[in-house]
């Protein structure tokens, strides 16, 4: 059985947003809690709309369905897969060789003309003459999630006893992916010993997960069991990732999950996780203050990048 520690908690957003000093001081604990003993949490009541997250889903149905040959035309070579197509199997976990059963979109910051940063993260691709709707509806969830996350970040600085904005300012203009991932049917296509996604942590501060099209989703708890958990519909599932894990001096877990194969061999999934990061030249280095009289930092400082590209290169896209 699992430990009495282990339970995935729902927050709701307008708690925080909107509440009075016991509402927030509620949200922050129990968003906290959740975090620190399981790295994950459900997040109802915000602002990301069911009609953009559906309009996503059904513009990356349209693009995964096009021929090969037309969505090699949007892969980016030597980037890491960090603008347009990746294809099935190219990823692959840390510490498994074997590529995962999925091909991607990533879509990232949108910067206006003259940004300091944008030749650093490069220019957005859009299928416009494949899926017209394509950038309108994944730009839009974008916008919206990056919203929830900062707002997550606030108040989980606040459960560390940070000042409310220091998570939260890490990411503005930050380098935030929102990948949209297509697991095909295992009928169609697939790798010897492969999985829909092996066993990871990710690599971010936070990630959201807006509710996929099928189960999957699973944890390890602390005492080493897989546990489901995939968010109903309307609801976000968030959860902590090695950068902020390696911030906070492991003071909240970046916690291993996976996506297991279906059951139903013709059963095909998408999601759209939103991977929430820093900008490049912010350094991962634990706040003096959250540090008890003698305990040392677990980790040496380093730039948000030389982090990003060091797991990239682990898993394969670099």
């Amino acid at each position: 059985m699992a430990s009495p520690a282990f339970q995935v908690q729902t927050v709701h957003l307008s708690q925080f947003r909107e509440g009075g000093p016991r509402d927030r001081a509620d949200f922050i604990r129990v968003l906290g809690d959740s975090f620190r003993h399981t790295g994950f949490v459900k997040v109802a009541g915000h602002r990301v709309r069911q009609a953009d997250v559906d309009g996503a889903y059904e513009a990356a149905k349209a693009f995964f369905a096009l021929s090969e040959d037309v969505k090699l035309r949007y892969r980016v070579p030597d980037t890491g897969g960090a603008r347009g197509f990746t294809s099935f199997g190219s990823e692959h976990a840390k510490d498994n060789p074997v590529g995962d059963l999925k091909e991607f979109w990533h879509v990232g910051q949108e910067l206006p003309a003259g940004h300091p940063l944008q030749a650093v993260y490069g220019d957005n691709l859009w299928p416009e003459a494949e899926v017209p709707a394509f950038k309108a509806h994944t730009l839009t969830l974008y916008r919206a999630l990056e919203d929830c996350a900062g707002t997550l970040l606030e108040a989980l600085a606040l459960y560390l006893g940070l000042p409310e904005r220091s998570l939260a300012d890490m990411i503005r203009d930050g380098n935030s992916i929102l990948r949209i991932i297509h697991y095909p049917a295992l009928r169609d296509r697939s790798i010897p010993g492969g999985v829909r996604s092996s066993a990871h942590e990710d690599i971010n501060l936070i990630t959201l997960l807006p509710a996929a099209t099928d189960s999957g989703l699973q944890l390890l708890d602390r005492d080493g069991t897989w546990r489901a958990v995939d968010g109903l519909a309307g609801e976000i599932v968030a959860d902590a990732g090695d950068m902020l894990s390696r911030h906070v001096n492991l003071k909240i877990p970046s916690t291993t999950h996976r996506v297991v194969n279906a059951d139903d061999p013709e059963a095909v999934r998408y999601s759209m996780p939103f991977f929430c990061h820093p900008r490049p030249d912010v350094v991962l280095d634990c706040p003096d203050s959250l540090l008890e009289p003698g305990e040392t930092r677990r980790f040496p400082p380093i730039t948000a990048h030389a982090f990003l590209m060091q797991r990239l290169r682990e898993i394969g896209l670099i």
